[in-house]
């Protein structure tokens, strides 16, 4: 395009084009493997009485944040990424850990009361049965991803399993406390595996792609 200074003078007229944010984004997936893993590892120490309950209690502004917030986000991000897994994965599991922590500080605060200590406990195993649930299809779903959240995927179905029952009072808290730690680990595995492979450009830590 030229803008006429005159009747013989012409300049060209520069039009800056429109900058255009590109769509390819990070990848969000180690990040919200990250934020679970860590969270779930810390309460995983107490469940298993590695550790004190006091100590233990060092979920709580893990939940809300690192597991919490911050895998909220990482599930945001993953709608951006058009990963639907990833993003329902992510959201729900942050909502989970939200919601715990909160559940935790408004009992600490007696806020929130379902009687006594059996039956407050029995109130917590439901809400962990709802997540068992939503948890075995999530499961069915890693068939067709890789093995390394296959793996993780069956190690938090038992995790979740096991807790529902130590939660009536059926078994005691230390075997799934146990299997929350192999959950965490394998978590951290796949977070390590995003980060690495692609930052050194070959297969550090194999996933085992099923598809």
């Amino acid at each position: 395009m030229t803008q006429t200074l005159g009747r013989n003078v012409s300049l060209p007229l520069e039009v800056p084009a429109t900058p255009k944010l590109g769509d390819g984004i990070a990848d969000p997936g180690p990040l919200g493997l990250a934020g679970f893993a860590l969270t779930t590892f810390i309460l995983s120490l107490s469940n298993a009485k590695i550790v004190p309950a006091e100590v233990g209690a060092l979920f709580v502004p893990l939940a809300l944040f690192y597991g919490g917030l911050v895998q909220l986000l990482a599930g945001m991000w993953e709608f951006k990424k058009n990963n639907t897994f990833g993003a329902l994965a992510f959201s729900s599991y942050g909502g989970f850990w939200l919601g715990l922590g909160t559940l935790v500080i408004l009992k600490s605060l007696k806020v929130l009361s379902f009687g006594d200590a059996a039956t407050s406990d029995k109130a917590t195993g439901l809400y962990l049965i709802a997540f068992t649930i939503f948890t075995l299809y999530m499961w069915v779903g890693t068939f067709k991803i890789n093995n390394a959240l296959l793996i993780v995927f069956s190690l938090l179905l038992i995790t979740f399993v096991l807790l529902d029952l130590s939660h009536f009072a059926i078994i005691g808290s230390e075997v799934g406390g146990y299997f929350g730690l192999l959950t965490a680990f394998g978590a951290w595995y796949a977070s390590a595996a995003g980060v690495l492979n692609p930052l050194y450009k070959r297969t550090l830590l194999p996933v085992g792609p099923r598809s």
